[in-house]
């Protein structure tokens, strides 16, 4: 199953990629007020959430170095 998101998030294009990680990072920032505020069942889920916004910006970087960002 794992195989298969790697595969999915490497095929995307460079504007997806970037929407699926703005998205990613208001869901984080979302995440972080709400353990300020209130209990959270799953803690470990920010560090997930936070290596998932460094994979996509692993293949952004990768997408603009090799010039397909359009």
């Amino acid at each position: 199953m794992a195989d298969s998101k790697k595969k999915n998030t490497k095929e995307l294009s460079y504007s997806e990629l970037v929407v699926q990680r703005n998205e990613l990072k208001k869901k984080y920032m979302d995440l972080r007020f709400q353990m300020i505020i209130a209990h959270v069942d799953n803690p470990l889920q920010k560090r997930t959430m936070r290596r998932q916004i460094a994979r996509l910006n692993t293949f952004i970087r990768q997408k603009e170095s090799a010039g397909l960002n359009k």
